[in-house]
């Protein structure tokens, strides 16, 4: 059998002789003399690896669009909410940042269940606890009901948001992650922009049915989830980890251009995953490794983490869920308008969103986050500004829609995208999905904290002064990006790794990758 390979494929013996020259030549000269067909049958194979991998990634997504529409829907069903069931501020505020609170529940365990059950079955089950979640809220019958189904949905969401990046990142070509691992993102605003546009169609039903129907409209992207777990595979990376070799190399075969490449990306991940060296990580629990982290970890964890906190607090789910507020605090008056307005919010976040797909992997990430920051800082003051000493004049409504507009339209063209972009590719295989659900686990806690504090600060400090505060955050936004986020753009996810580690660090992992190298070889 190894002589009949080796002959098929053209290859000389231990000495560098050909084993069979007649044939070897026959083939070359078959090679060369239609090389338009080879051509056209390699490119036929990338194209359809480029489409098979933009399926998986936009399946992948679709649990984002539920976060999305959550955000997006709740900021107008709110109104409706408080008015049938007579709820209190306080109650608004914790009905509001309750989901986040609770995802981080979700992320947690999100992690762990990832590397049980693999990528692809934790976003089925994120899906399925989402729906029920969100049937029990359609249906609530008082305030209580309604509590228990939006924290049934906060651990859905925390599931889904945590490991659709990862997967995404996980099976992407290094050349286009980026914009893959953007489509959570896309998704999500996608849903934010579904949900206001359910709040202005819904608006003129009865109000002990609107909202319930606003709510309920949340559960028809867990079907078409039910029905994409079918179509996509699982995570080559998860596979390889689990020492399932041969599905690994399956799925690699399908999302690589041809067979050599396919097969150098298998030992890739097996020399990244420790597969012939697994003894090395065996004595050492990950969650171990991250709370007790070495140089390079702790850098890793402060740009993970650090990026997604800065993502909320400087105040975007804030603007989102409550955008009805600002708005009526500009001047605008009217149910019907301010739905109107937020609706033109959720066009600019959503557009932005396509155009930073489109430069995230050519101009990369650090442009973009700096672009991004500068944008959000220049919005936010001026919409400060613009609530302080123009309110209710015509031009001070006009500056303040602008102003959020802007600050929406900064955000999804770097911050939004970027910042799930990073956390999904900056950790070693071995620590990729618990470190990303540890940075998940602040993005969900610091939205919580800003939603559910919103009303009251603003009470204390008006929304003027508020949005001052977020202002002064994003300056420190920008200072992270440029002393914390180094360019992940084109580097495979081995290589990222490398970006954080000292010249000590660099010659050890030098040494180790040589060892395990010659162990592939020889296995």
């Amino acid at each position: 059998m190894r002589l009949a390979g080796a002959q098929e494929n053209g290859k000389g013996n231990g000495d560098g002789v050909s084993e069979n020259p007649l044939r070897n030549k026959t083939k070359y000269t078959m090679m060369t003399s239609d090389p338009v067909e080879d051509d056209e049958v390699l490119q036929n194979k990338k194209h359809e690896a480029k489409k098979y991998v933009f399926t998986c990634a936009v399946f992948a997504s679709l649990n984002s669009v539920l976060l999305g529409y959550d955000v997006g829907v709740m900021s107008g069903a709110i109104i409706f909410i408080q008015e049938d069931l007579k709820i209190s501020e306080v109650q608004q505020e914790v009905l509001v940042g309750i989901l986040s609170i609770i995802s981080l529940l979700g992320s947690l365990a999100g992690g762990r269940t990832s590397d049980a059950i693999g990528r692809k079955w934790t976003i089925g089950l994120a899906a399925c606890i989402f729906q029920t979640g969100g049937a029990v809220m359609a249906l609530a019958p008082s305030f209580k009901v309604l509590m228990i189904g939006r924290v049934m949905a906060g651990v859905g969401i925390g599931f889904g948001v945590m490991i659709a990046p990862v997967y995404i990142a996980e099976i992407s070509p290094a050349i286009a992650r980026g914009s893959l691992t953007s489509f959570p993102e896309i998704f999500i605003n996608f849903g934010i922009l579904l949900g206001y546009i359910s709040n202005y169609a819904f608006s003129r039903l009865p109000v002990h049915i609107n909202w319930r129907i606003m709510l309920g409209v949340g559960i028809l992207p867990s079907v078409v989830i039910a029905l994409a777990l079918f179509v996509i595979p699982e995570s080559p990376r998860w596979l390889v980890v689990q020492n399932r070799i041969e599905e690994a190399r399956v799925v690699l075969l399908k999302i690589n251009k041809n067979e050599k490449e396919a097969e150098e990306k298998l030992r890739e991940i097996q020399v990244a995953a420790g597969s012939v060296n697994a003894d090395k990580y065996e004595s050492k629990a990950v969650w171990k490794e991250i709370l007790r982290p070495t140089p390079p970890v702790r850098r890793m964890l402060i740009t993970g983490c650090g990026i997604q906190c800065f993502q909320q607090i400087t105040g975007i789910d804030a603007t989102v869920y409550y955008s009805p507020t600002i708005f009526k605090n500009a001047g605008i008056t009217g149910n019907s308008e301010l739905l109107a307005a937020t609706v033109a919010v959720g066009f600019t976040k959503t557009l932005f969103i396509l155009i930073a797909i489109f430069l995230i992997d050519k101009l990369g990430r650090k442009p973009l986050l700096y672009a991004s920051t500068i944008g959000m800082t220049i919005s936010l003051f001026s919409l400060s500004l613009s609530l302080a000493f123009l309110s209710h004049a015509k031009i001070g409504i006009a500056l303040a829609i602008l102003a959020v507009c802007g600050n929406v339209a900064s955000f999804s063209v770097g911050l939004g995208p970027i910042c799930w972009v990073l956390s999904s590719e900056i950790f070693p295989l071995r620590l990729r999905a618990q470190a990303s659900a540890l940075g998940a686990v602040g993005s969900r806690v610091s939205s919580g904290a800003i939603s559910m504090s919103f009303l009251s600060v603003s009470r204390a400090i008006t929304v003027a002064g508020t949005f001052l505060v977020f202002g002064v955050i994003s300056c420190c936004a920008i200072a992270f990006v440029h002393f914390c986020v180094p360019e992940t753009r084109g580097k495979t996810l081995e290589e990222i790794e490398v970006l954080f580690k000292d010249e000590d660090d660099l010659q050890e992992s030098e040494v180790e990758m040589r060892d395990v190298e010659r162990l592939v070889q020889e296995s």
